[in-house]
């Protein structure tokens, strides 16, 4: 946390999807960071290390896609909680790393601040514990 304020990256390659994502994650009361696909995010990621949650959409161009980001993630970062949404894939929870969750696109703006809050929370029961 950032001052107390939960900073959340959004990694998403549209702009039009991160600006509103960003938006949705200040509307929530938490600082957001943007990167455009996984590489920029694991660079971001290296440079910085208040960062609480990512949100990430599955289909990317680079290297890897959001699913194989937030297995490195949790690989290298294990307290970072995460949130993977995609508008085309269907993506089993059992596929993504330990207290991930998982929305289709479009997307239902509560529920994903709800699901930030409870995630960023020390009452979430599917919390990974290092």
């Amino acid at each position: 946390m950032n001052n107390g304020t939960a900073v959340v990256l959004i990694v998403e390659d549209s702009p039009i999807i991160r600006m509103s994502a960003v938006d949705l994650v200040l509307s929530a009361g938490y600082e957001a960071l943007e990167a455009g696909d996984a590489d920029e995010a694991i660079r971001i990621l290296e440079s910085r290390d208040d960062i609480d949650l990512v949100f990430t959409d599955v289909q990317m161009p680079g290297t890897m896609d959001g699913i194989k980001l937030s297995h490195y993630i949790r690989d290298r970062w294990p307290p970072v909680k995460l949130i993977v949404a995609s508008g085309a894939d269907i993506v089993d929870e059992s596929m993504l790393p330990g207290g991930s969750r998982f929305f289709s696109k479009p997307y239902d703006e509560l529920t994903i601040t709800e699901t930030m809050a409870h995630l960023l929370s020390n009452e979430d029961p599917y919390a990974v514990v290092v």
